[in-house]
C-alpha cells in the first residue's frame, strides 16, 4: 500500500514516492537518472542525458504561451543519504520507508531526501500534465549537488533558451532566496604508523547532538561530534599513552556531525627502568567522567542531549593492530587544532553568516601497517577572498601536521541582482495570492544558481521551496500542506510568466 496515496497534490506525491524507492545518494545516481530518461521517452519529450548523468527535459509552450519567455525549472536529483545506526537498510540498494504523521512526511530510520526530491516531483508533475498552462519549459535536474555541485559544474546548457531560472532547492515557504555563499570541500589525509600490541580495548561514543545542514543551521552553533572527538583525544593522549585503533564520525561533509565512535588500545608500556607499567582502568574512567561533565555543562543550552559513553573489554586482548602512541598523539594535536563553525558574520546583512566551515566526516583505515586518517570539510563564504583565506588556513594546519590535502567541488557564490524582473513578478504574485509580502533573502547555504549564471548570460534566478526541517539528517521532515501551497503557487506562476 502506498504511504502517500491519499495526499494532495496527488501527482506530486505519486512521483515523490516513486523516486523515494530509487537509491539516489550522491554518487549513486545511475538509477534515478535513467528513471528520468524513461519518463521523458514515455511522453515523447525532448531530453538530454550527459556523461555525468545530468538530465534536461524540455516541453514546448502550451497554446497561447508560444511567445512568452521560456522558463528553466531546476533542482537536483541526489540526496544526502544517512541512516541511524540501528537502521537495517542499505541506502545504496534499498528504497526509503516513507511515513506520514499529521502534516509531515518522514522516512523511518533515514533521511527523507525532500532536499531535493521535491523539486524532481514538482517538475515531473508539471511535465506530465496536459492541463497546466506554461511557456516553453526547460527542466534541468543535476547530479551530485550535495558533494560539491559536480553536475552543475559539468553540464552543457547550450540547448536552453530561457533567461528565467526557478530553483526549487530552498526549505522555507514564503522565503525567496536571491543570493548565496560560494563554497568548496577540503580533504585531509594524515598518515601514521601502526603496530601489533596487547592491551585492554576502550570503545568510546559521542552522540545525541542535534546536527543539521552545515549552511542553513551552522549559525545555531551546535556541537560537532568530530571536533569534540579531537578535543577528547587530546586530553586522553596528554595523560595516557593510548593507541587509536579506529574512528568513524559524521555522514557527509555538508552535514554537521552528530555522532563519532572510536576504538582505542591501552597497552602495557615499559618505563625508563624497563619495568612493565599497567594503566589503571579507574584512572581512565575518572578522566572520561570529568570530560563528560565539563562538556555537558558547556553544551547544556546548545546541545542538551549530548552524550559521551564508553566501555572497556573485560580482559586484555591477545593482539590488535593500532596506531603508535606517538602518531596517536600527533593525530590528537592535528584534530584539536582544526577550526569549525562560524568564522565571520556578514557586515552587510544583519544575522547572515559570511564565512564558516564544517568538519563533516572523520574516518580511519589501516593498510599494511600504515594508518590513514581522513578528514573532510565543507567551507562556505559569501566573500570569495575570505573563502580562499580560510582554505589556505586549513592548508597551513595540514602542512604543519604533515598531512596531505586537496580542494574539490569549488563553486562560486550567487551575487544579488538589483534588477530582477523574475523576482518582481514572483513577489507580486505571492502578494496577490496570500495577501502578504514574501521574505527576500540571501543565504549562507550553497545553491547551483551561481554556476548557472556563469554559463548563461544575463540569467535571472530565484530559489523557492516548501517547508522542510532537519534536512541532511534522519529527522528530516517535509510539510504536506506547504507542498500543496507551493504547487498552487508554481502553477499560477507559470501561467503568469
Amino acid at each position: 500500500m502506498s504511504a502517500l496515496q491519499d495526499l494532495e497534490p496527488k501527482k506530486v506525491f505519486e512521483f515523490f514516492e516513486q523516486i523515494s524507492q530509487i537509491p539516489r545518494g550522491s554518487g549513486n545516481i545511475q538509477g534515478i537518472s535513467n528513471y528520468l530518461v524513461k519518463f521523458a521517452n514515455e511522453r515523447g519529450l525532448e531530453h538530454y542525458q550527459d556523461a555525468q548523468k545530468n538530465v534536461i527535459i524540455i516541453k514546448e509552450a502550451t497554446r497561447g504561451y508560444e511567445d512568452m519567455e521560456p522558463v528553466i525549472l531546476q533542482g537536483h536529483m541526489d540526496m544526502v543519504a544517512v541512516k541511524t545506526p540501528e537502521c537495517p537498510l542499505d541506502l545504496k540498494k534499498d528504497g526509503l520507508v516513507l511515513r506520514v504523521e499529521g502534516d509531515e512526511i518522514s522516512a523511518a530510520g533515514t533521511s527523507l531526501g525532500g532536499d531535493d526530491g521535491i523539486a524532481v516531483a514538482f517538475a515531473l508533475a508539471i511535465l506530465d500534465s496536459d492541463e497546466i498552462a506554461h511557456p516553453r519549459l526547460e527542466v534541468v535536474l543535476t547530479v551530485d549537488e550535495e558533494v560539491g555541485m559536480d553536475g552543475a559544474r559539468a553540464i552543457d546548457l547550450s540547448m536552453l533558451k530561457g533567461k528565467y531560472l526557478i530553483n526549487v532547492d530552498s526549505e522555507e515557504e514564503g522565503v525567496f532566496t536571491v543570493g548565496c555563499a560560494g563554497g568548496a570541500r577540503v580533504d585531509f589525509e594524515l598518515t601514521g604508523k601502526t603496530e601489533n600490541c596487547k592491551g585492554r580495548i576502550l570503545e568510546l561514543k559521542i552522540s545525541g547532538l542535534q546536527g543539521g545542514h552545515s549552511g542553513i543551521e551552522i549559525h545555531k552553533e551546535g556541537a560537532n561530534s568530530n571536533q569534540l572527538f579531537g578535543r577528547i583525544l587530546e586530553e586522553l593522549t596528554r595523560v595516557y599513552p593510548v593507541r587509536l585503533a579506529n574512528v568513524k564520525g559524521g555522514e557527509a561533509d555538508n552535514a554537521i556531525a552528530r555522532e563519532t565512535v572510536a576504538r582505542f588500545v591501552f597497552a602495557e608500556e615499559k618505563n625508563e627502568q624497563g619495568e612493565q607499567i599497567s594503566y589503571r582502568k579507574d584512572g581512565i574512567q575518572n578522566l572520561l567522567n570529568a570530560i563528560r561533565a565539563t562538556l555537558k555543562e558547556e553544551l547544556a543550552t546548545r546541545d542538551p542531549e549530548f552524550e559521551l559513553t564508553y566501555s572497556f573489554s573485560e580482559e586484555q586482548e591477545k593482539e590488535i593492530e593500532a596506531m603508535t602512541t606517538v602518531d596517536t598523539r600527533k593525530t590528537a594535536l592535528f584534530l584539536c587544532s582544526l577550526p569549525n563553525g562560524v568564522q565571520t558574520m556578514s557586515a552587510d546583512i544583519d544575522g547572515l553568516v559570511e564565512t564558516s566551515l564544517n568538519f563533516g566526516v572523520l574516518k580511519q583505515k589501516i593498510v599494511l601497517h600504515d594508518a590513514y586518517l581522513l578528514a573532510s570539510y565543507s567551507v562556505r563564504s559569501s566573500v570569495e577572498s575570505a573563502k580562499e583565506a580560510l582554505i589556505r588556513k586549513l592548508y597551513a594546519i595540514g602542512r604543519l601536521a604533515g598531512a596531505k590535502y586537496r580542494t574539490r567541488g569549488d563553486y562560486p557564490g550567487w551575487k544579488y541582482r538589483v534588477d530582477s524582473p523574475l523576482r518582481e513578478t514572483m513577489v507580486s504574485l505571492y502578494e496577490d495570492m496570500y495577501g502578504e509580502e514574501p521574505q527576500v533573502v540571501a543565504v549562507h547555504a550553497g545553491l547551483e544558481c551561481g554556476l548557472f549564471m556563469s554559463k548563461i548570460e544575463d540569467l535571472d534566478c530565484v530559489s523557492i521551496g516548501p517547508n522542510m526541517k532537519n534536512i541532511h539528517t534522519t529527522d528530516e521532515t517535509l510539510s504536506i500542506s506547504s507542498v500543496q501551497r507551493l504547487w498552487e503557487y508554481l502553477v499560477a506562476l507559470l501561467a503568469r510568466l
